[in-house]
């Protein structure tokens, strides 16, 4: 038995719902064909050319970034997608997973920023990214759902939702651990707060950046097969339509899809910060 009257939060949290439903809605209709656009667009132009010369592209992008057995892993992999009879939902998925780690990093790198310059918005915004990346993500296809029905579009949300945290975390802490006597020699020769920033801060955080950036990428990737429940298109549907089914090699097949797409996609990010790293250091 409750000591206290249990608190009405399911109410409140339906209110204020049903408040941004009914004010909002255009707001939420504008966002909605904005995603829309961008998720169509990309999906597009990867379906436009021929599978084999797709392939062949991203592995000499492979071979560039990285080393000879990354672009024949990229191109076996990859290779294995096309035959497996994927290509065409892997690459809606990579455009799905590319809208939502776009989205997070045009959203979280500004907002690292922030936290990196004052200390009152890294309090206030600390406990809310606990928050993000602790709430069970299925929550958030409830809202996303409601605000923007079903499809490609609430799946994109959610995915921004819960991949966001990683580069505001890693963007602030990146901005912090730049050496202070550096900052000070800046101030001493009249730097302004955006020379400081953009010339001193950024590329020394941008390391720590990075690795932000690929564990965003990484999250939205994560939550195709969950984006999948409320009608979003790609890998995930396969997965999630196997298990319904009880389908294990159809599952396992997808899911093999899903693992190379990861592999490719981190690798390349890591290829890509050491070639900068180096390319800085020449």
């Amino acid at each position: 038995m409750l000591m206290f009257p249990k608190l009405p939060l399911d109410e409140w949290v339906e209110s204020l719902v049903d408040v941004l439903e009914d004010n909002l809605s255009l707001v939420f209709d504008m966002i909605s064909a904005c995603i829309n656009g961008i998720v169509n667009a990309l999906a597009a132009v990867m379906h436009f050319p021929p599978a084999l010369l797709l392939i062949l592209a991203i592995t000499v992008v492979a071979y560039y970034f990285g080393r000879w057995k990354f672009a024949l892993f990229t191109a076996a992999g990859l290779l294995l997608i096309d035959n497996l009879g994927y290509w065409d939902n892997t690459l809606d998925t990579l455009a799905l997973v590319m809208t939502s780690a776009l989205i997070s990093i045009i959203i979280g790198i500004p907002f690292g920023v922030w936290c990196a310059q004052s200390e009152r918005i890294r309090n206030v915004c600390t406990p809310m990214l606990d928050f993000m990346q602790t709430m069970p993500a299925f929550v958030y296809l409830i809202p996303a759902v409601t605000f923007f029905g079903l499809g490609v579009v609430p799946g994109v949300i959610a995915s921004v939702i819960f991949a966001v945290p990683p580069t505001i975390r890693l963007t602030n802490l990146g901005i912090r651990q730049v050496a202070e006597d550096l900052v000070e020699a800046a101030d001493a020769f009249g730097s302004t707060g955006s020379q400081k920033l953009f010339k001193l801060q950024l590329p020394l955080a941008m390391p720590s950046i990075m690795a932000g950036v690929t564990q965003t990428i990484m999250l939205s990737l994560s939550m195709v097969v969950i984006a999948s429940m409320i009608g979003a298109q790609g890998i995930g549907a396969d997965v999630y339509r196997a298990v319904t089914q009880i389908k294990t090699g159809q599952g396992f097949e997808a899911g093999l899809a899903i693992v190379v797409l990861a592999i490719v996609m981190d690798r390349m990010s890591q290829y890509i910060l050491k070639k900068r790293r180096r390319g800085s250091n020449v």
